[in-house]
């Protein structure tokens, strides 16, 4: 119980570094905040999904959503600074494409009265089209954001293996004196039949 207290709370100190990170890679820009903090995730390997962007993009096609395709293209062009001006062209497809399907989606709940469903759809476009119109700013500040982080978790693991390492060799000393000591005791006992 004391271990998940520690951990719980190790992970809300985690969360509010990164959300200081972002909001000073952000400045006063609000919806740059905003919205980054909804795309970028503290640790990539696990929260970016594996799959290529074109196989992200080809899923977001059947599905209508490009959520996945759209963090997948910011990691990669904040990683690939001399493909930047391709991976923003991408993310302002993904927008096109997001904003299209939600158009349609909008237009026929509007027809059916469903002006709270209609309502949230506009502000989904609205997102999009931040996204398309700010994509190069998007790219810039997750590059830092990024950087930073997988410095952090490569830190983290190395600071991980030297503790391993220290608790194996606390462990082993202590091996080795219980047997020192085992072998002190059967020479006094050895010593003590002998007399």
């Amino acid at each position: 119980m004391w271990k998940k207290k520690e951990t719980k709370k190790e992970e809300q100190v985690e969360e509010q570094v990164e959300k200081s990170l972002l909001q000073e890679l952000c400045g006063d820009d609000a919806q740059l905040y905003d919205f980054l903090t909804n795309h970028l995730v503290i640790d990539p390997a696990a929260g970016i999904s594996e799959e290529s962007l074109d196989f992200l993009t080809a899923e977001g096609e059947k599905s209508g959503n490009f959520t996945q395709a759209v963090d997948k293209a910011i990691f990669e062009g904040a990683q690939k600074p001399e493909e930047r001006e391709r991976y923003i062209k991408v993310i302002q497809d993904l927008a096109s494409k997001t904003i299209h399907t939600t158009e349609l989606e909008k237009e026929k709940c509007e027809k059916e009265g469903l002006t709270d469903r209609a309502a949230s759809l506009a502000h989904r476009i609205e997102k999009q089209q931040f996204l398309s119109d700010r994509a190069k700013d998007i790219i810039n500040v997750a590059s830092r954001f990024y950087n930073e982080n997988l410095l952090e978790l490569e830190e983290n693991v190395r600071r991980e293996a030297r503790a391993v390492t220290r608790r194996n060799t606390e462990m082993e000393e202590q091996r080795t004196g219980e047997t020192e000591k085992a072998e002190r005791e059967a020479r006094k006992k050895e010593r003590e039949v002998k007399s």
